[in-house]
């Protein structure tokens, strides 16, 4: 008596359980479905025993559940699948709408062996609900996509910042020196700017500084060139497979379309609109031993040389 009293507890206990509970016997079939199944699968106790997984949920055609289940039963091995690769094996879910919906349950499960002396062998599966959690680490995954993303955006102008650019640059120029390539830089910084933010306020000169990066972004349009907010009011266009010829064009495009903005600049000493100078160097494979903060430093020269020569200008850097 007091072992049948057990039973019924342990049964009950079972049941309870705040997690699914399904036992089956040697040939795969159902003997025991807790509570929490019939909850979330909506499906009785009454219709789930004496039958095999695959004939209560013909759409549960997990290979690896199916393989733990057979390790259990005859090799006496538990298993656990894990959730990333075993997304939600069976068809559970919080609401009819889910349902409906298809949108399942997240699941850890763990398949167990259950070998009593003298009685047959059985096989336990525990099924744990791990949405919340597969929810929180996709947020935090998005989080960490979203914080990586900005610490490489300049705050005002919205482009790539110099942080950016140190990696870009110095992973395109190793890209360069491997394959023997070009690779040309554009140093550009915005005439007399000072002048302009002391006249208009610092307000116009932050819409001054969005506009030109949109001016320049334009001219960029293939996926591994980069624009990038320098400092201040200088910005950097990194144009991997770019020779000379082609990244004077691109400078040409740039400078156009900034004047082309007119922005009224009343205290430019050289013109009534906002105007840039740009400095160029290009990194010929015959070039050795230049690395990428030798070609900075070229076309920063060039770029003051452009600026000495009376601005709104171009200059491209003759190496040696």
């Amino acid at each position: 008596m007091l072992q049948e009293n057990q039973t019924s507890l342990f049964c009950r206990a079972l049941k309870a359980v705040n997690a699914g509970v399904v036992l089956l016997d040697e040939q795969q079939k159902i003997v025991f479905w807790n509570g929490w199944m019939e909850k979330y699968s909506f499906i009785s106790e009454k219709d789930a025993l004496e039958k095999t997984l695959s004939e209560l949920c013909p759409d549960l055609k997990s290979a690896r559940l199916q393989n733990a289940i057979r390790h259990a039963l005859v090799n006496r091995l538990p298993s656990i699948l894990s959730q990333t690769l075993n997304k939600a094996p069976f068809p559970l879910f919080a609401t009819k709408e889910d349902a409906n919906e298809s949108n399942r349950l997240q699941q850890a499960i763990q398949v167990l062996p259950i070998s009593i002396p003298s009685f047959p062998i059985y096989c336990m599966i525990q099924v744990t609900d791990v949405s919340a959690a597969v929810n929180r680490e996709s947020i935090l995954r998005q989080q960490a996509v979203e914080l990586r993303s900005k610490a490489h955006v300049d705050g005002l102008t919205g482009i790539s910042n110099r942080r950016r650019f140190d990696e870009h640059g110095e992973e395109s120029f190793r890209h360069a020196k491997r394959t023997g390539s070009t690779i040309s830089l554009i140093m550009i910084d915005i005439d007399f700017f000072k002048n302009f933010n002391d006249h208009y306020g610092h307000q116009k000169g932050d819409l001054c500084l969005i506009e030109v990066a949109n001016a320049l972004m334009q001219e960029t349009r293939r996926p591994f060139d980069l624009v990038a907010r320098y400092g201040g009011e200088e910005f950097v266009a990194v144009l991997p497979d770019t020779d000379a010829d082609g990244a004077i064009h691109i400078a040409n495009k740039m400078r156009s379309c900034v004047e082309q903005l007119g922005i009224e600049h009343a205290k430019s000493e050289n013109s009534g609109m906002v105007t840039i100078s740009l400095g160029i160097a290009t990194y010929f494979p015959i070039q050795q031993g230049l690395n990428f903060s030798d070609l900075i430093n070229q076309a920063d020269k060039a770029l003051y040389q452009a600026k000495k020569s009376g601005r709104n200008r171009i200059i491209f850097h003759q190496a040696a």
